[in-house]
């Protein structure tokens, strides 16, 4: 019986769309409300991760340009040709630990790919499309 239990447990969490939060993911979040975002959603961050911009260079960048479409994948930098560990929290458990990382790459990325800072909501989003992407 409890080993029925289990593996019905372990289905069930293998198979679920578990949002990975973190106390540095909790703390973005917080602090993107603070700035006065709300209602995160995966959906607009999926947009946002896929959407190509012209950026000041006149160069057509999205996130898939260096990450890839799938954010389970390693990518690679257009640029340096390096590897990118994958971002989903669920694949890379390293991934959103620590806050001042988690601001770092947002804004080295939205300026490189975006030609600006992401917006509190943007941020909020996108975090929480790469919390659950499974």
């Amino acid at each position: 019986m409890n080993l029925r239990i289990l593996l019905i447990l372990f289905v069930s969490l293998h198979f679920c769309s578990c949002a990975v939060a973190s106390p540095a993911s909790d703390a973005a979040f917080a602090a993107y409300k603070a700035a006065g975002a709300d209602n995160f959603s995966a959906e607009r961050g999926k947009l946002a991760w896929v959407s190509e911009v012209v950026n000041k260079d006149g160069e057509k960048h999205s996130c898939t340009t260096c990450h890839g479409p799938d954010p389970k994948k390693f990518g690679m930098h257009a640029t340096t040709k390096k590897v990118i560990e994958p971002m989903a929290a669920n694949v890379n458990p390293e991934r959103f630990t620590d806050l001042k990382k988690i601001e770092k790459w947002f804004k080295r990325n939205c300026e490189w790919t975006w030609g600006r800072e992401c917006t509190a909501q943007e941020k909020g989003d996108i975090l929480k499309f790469l919390s659950v992407s499974n």
